[in-house]
């Protein structure tokens, strides 16, 4: 795996540090905490696509596609995030209820177990070569 700078990891944790704030901000009805949110998730997702695996390994590649989706699923829990706040869409309040209201935890949370997984997974692997 090619190693971030340094600049590139005090980026990839304060964007970590910032969607950790923004879902617990989240809980709090803080009107803010999507922005926050978005703004880490967008740091943290940015800065895990400059980690490249140039390697002929098959199990890291998956692996990596895995993180990779997970990065995706951040940035969906971002917009699912302030689509939470108000009903953007311009859905009836049922609708609305049952498909949009809140789902940004359960995109989270799938992101959240495909990122522990991977990223043992990948440094497991990686320690075998």
């Amino acid at each position: 795996m090619r190693q971030l700078s340094s600049l590139q990891n005090v980026i990839f944790l304060i964007g970590a540090v910032l969607m950790v704030i923004g879902a617990g901000t989240s809980i709090l009805q803080w009107q803010g905490a999507p922005y926050v949110f978005a703004v880490g998730a967008v740091a943290f997702a940015s800065m895990q696509m400059q980690q490249r695996y140039e390697g002929q390994n098959f199990t890291i590649r998956r692996l990596r596609r895995m993180m990779l989706l997970s990065d995706v699923l951040f940035l969906v829990s971002a917009l699912l995030m302030f689509a939470s706040q108000a009903n953007v869409f311009g859905l009836s309040h049922i609708t609305y209820l049952e498909y949009i209201y809140n789902k940004w935890v359960i995109t989270l949370l799938i992101a959240a177990i495909l990122q522990l997984y991977s990223t043992h997974r990948i440094g497991s692997e990686l320690a075998k070569e």
